[in-house]
């Protein structure tokens, strides 16, 4: 099995980029020699990574019967001073709200996919580190995570604060 993506010129900076029928158009900005009709690569990669574990996480919570009244996920991915310009870490927020009976499956549902369920996460934990925070109701739960880089056994989770009330 494998994925494959077809990317077409068209013109100036833009491609249209096929993505199993769905056309996504990248484009640099006036600046750079673009028209700004679509996003610049780089950031499809935070995209990827926000899509993924937050596809994981409503899954998880669905299957438990505890979906949020709302769910949103914020990443930031800090870049290099110089060129090549990379990522050289990356950090999501979740942020939820609903039912404090259902905190501890968010909780433990973000866990679930940083530390074993999402592939875009544990490639990017090859190469940076990956941290998050999940907001519950208003309340910030902080997280100490470790990449792949720095501890090649285990990209498991260290909650930094506890969850009880």
């Amino acid at each position: 099995m494998h994925h494959e993506v077809e990317t077409q010129w068209m013109g100036g900076m833009q491609f249209n980029v096929d993505v199993n029928g769905h056309t996504i158009v990248l484009d640099a900005p006036e600046r750079a020699g673009g028209e700004d009709n679509g996003p610049i690569p780089k950031p499809l990669m935070l995209t990827a990574l926000a899509g993924c574990t937050g596809m994981d996480v409503a899954a998880l919570l669905r299957k438990a019967g505890k979906s949020p009244d709302s769910f949103s996920l914020k990443v930031t991915g800090e870049i290099s001073p110089r060129p090549p310009i990379v990522y050289t870490a990356a950090h999501i927020i979740y942020t939820f709200e609903g039912s404090a009976a259902n905190r501890q499956a968010a909780f433990d549902a973000v866990g679930r996919s940083q530390g074993e369920l999402c592939g875009v996460s544990h490639m990017l934990k090859q190469i940076m580190p990956v941290t998050w925070d999940v907001v519950y109701n208003g309340e910030t739960l902080h997280f100490a995570a470790t990449s792949l880089i720095d501890n090649p056994e285990s990209a498991c989770v260290t909650p930094a604060s506890s969850l009880a009330a």
